[in-house]
């Protein structure tokens, strides 16, 4: 029983790096990457799609991606989506692909973004203590039901801090590499 907890804690605590790794791929470091514009939406005859569910997304360049649309009136809606968007890039189009170019980052606007970036890391670490605080819980009630030890407790809420330790040092691993990548010029 104390070992379903543990998986399952395990497996929230996976997807909350994947969803940290999947939000760090948006944040510009200076290169041109396809994955900045997932969280951008576009309206679409009525819904909203990410622009790579209607556009093929390129990066032909180090700093420059190419949107190309599979329809053409999308051309306008893609381009509006882009001016709202927070990325701070102005689109240029020449009527069949937009060419978006990723500046230079400024040191100042460098330092801006470790600083986002260490905001997400933390919040993805208090996540994963909220997932270990969870599971510990659930042990301590597995105690009162199953009449479990003190030491069989005591090993669960060890293994669960095993592997939140893990998770914890696998964030700072992924935080301190892309503080790298948006501070090297």
């Amino acid at each position: 029983m104390i070992k379903d907890i543990i998986k399952l804690a395990e497996e929230k605590m996976t997807k909350t790096v994947s969803v940290l790794q999947s939000d760090l791929s948006t944040m510009k470091a200076g290169r041109a990457n396809p994955t900045m514009l997932d969280r951008i939406q576009v309206d679409y005859y009525g819904s909203m799609c990410s622009i790579n569910q209607v556009a093929n997304v390129a990066a032909p360049e180090p700093r420059m991606l190419v949107i190309t649309p599979w329809e053409k009136p999308l051309l306008k809606e893609i381009e509006k989506a882009i001016l709202k968007s927070d990325l701070g890039i102005n689109p240029n189009s020449d009527g069949s692909v937009i060419r978006l170019v990723v500046p230079e980052l400024t040191e100042e606007t460098r330092k801006n973004l470790v600083k986002t970036v260490k905001k997400t890391g933390e919040d993805a670490k208090v996540a994963i203590r909220s997932i270990r605080r969870d599971a510990n819980d659930k042990i301590k009630s597995l105690k009162k039901e199953l009449d479990l030890s003190e030491d069989e407790i005591k090993k669960g809420e060890d293994s669960i801090q095993k592997v939140t330790d893990g998770f914890i040092k696998e964030i700072d691993n992924i935080l301190t590499s892309k503080e790298k990548e948006i501070m090297s010029i």
